[in-house]
């Protein structure tokens, strides 16, 4: 029986206990729109993201929440069941799936328990400010990046197969 990426089943664990524990630390200590900085573009910032990304739907009446939790379990099932197919020595992908199903199902997680996701990374020059974020976010474009990177070398390896 070959070794399958399941053994990155601790990546998404590590991800899930990290954006968990972060949130927990900014909601114990931070009253709601707190805001303390720590550069002069980097604020730590508590605010409720009742959207996805960039509070997308943010404003609509709720619906929401389940349709973003939905998405984020089925997601997450499809992406482990490539996981369980992979190789083990298959490091990018494997990686990038694993962050991706951790960074999503703790922002489900959060969806689910509290109604939003608790957000808090504030970058900002002057008064423009980019969307507020958390460790969740991170792991989920970290693990898109490792995906698109696995794909580029892939395709880099096929063409000079081809030559």
């Amino acid at each position: 029986m070959k070794k399958s990426g399941v053994v990155f089943t601790w990546l998404i664990i590590a991800v899930i206990c990290l954006d968990m524990f972060t949130k927990f630390l900014i909601v114990e200590h931070f009253s709601l729109y707190e805001s303390v900085e720590i550069l002069p573009i980097f604020n730590l910032t508590y605010v409720r993201n009742f959207g996805a990304a960039f509070s997308f739907l943010a404003d609509h009446s709720g619906w929401q929440k389940f349709l973003f939790e939905g998405l984020a379990i089925v997601i997450s099932l499809f992406l482990f069941i490539l996981m369980v197919r992979n190789k083990r020595t298959q490091i990018l992908q494997n990686s990038g799936y694993a962050l991706i199903i951790g960074g999503a199902l703790s922002n489900a997680y959060d969806r689910f328990t509290r109604g939003y996701v608790v957000d808090f990374f504030d970058f900002h020059y002057h008064q423009w400010h980019y969307p507020v974020f958390n460790v969740a976010d991170i792991a989920i474009c970290i693990g898109a990046g490792l995906l698109i990177l696995d794909t580029l070398r892939k395709d880099k390896k096929a063409k000079a197969g081809n030559k």
